[in-house]
């Protein structure tokens, strides 16, 4: 008996909003039901409320621009936090196995450039 092939198509759906983002840090942990918690963030220093800018008859600038700083703004760390991921185990496997490919092939480029 001869045996039919099989292909198995995936096809990706993406909403409409779709617009990947940069991360440079994660917090999570262990959930109560045994899932992983991921919530990635991008870490910054923070804005200022307000910069106002002393104009001028010519509308140019005649002194340098009044920042308005938070009270503590020395002594913040904004982490923008744009995404959360949760997950079983066996999904955590498999994408670390995947990330681990990725990280092993980058520094292989990297080391070939040097």
């Amino acid at each position: 008996m001869k045996q039919m092939k099989t292909t198995l198509k995936f096809k990706y759906m993406f909403p409409e909003n779709f617009n990947p983002t940069y991360t440079n840090g994660v917090y999570g942990g262990i959930a109560p039901q045994g899932e992983i918690v991921m919530n990635f963030f991008f870490e910054r220093p923070p804005l200022p409320y307000v910069e106002n800018l002393e104009l001028g008859e010519e509308g140019q600038a005649v002194t340098p621009p009044t920042v308005i700083d938070p009270n503590d703004f020395d002594y913040n760390v904004i982490r923008f936090v744009s995404s959360g991921v949760i997950m079983n185990l066996d999904s955590a496997k498999a994408i670390h196995n995947w990330l681990g490919q990725k990280i092993q092939i980058l520094e292989q480029m990297r080391e070939e450039n040097q």
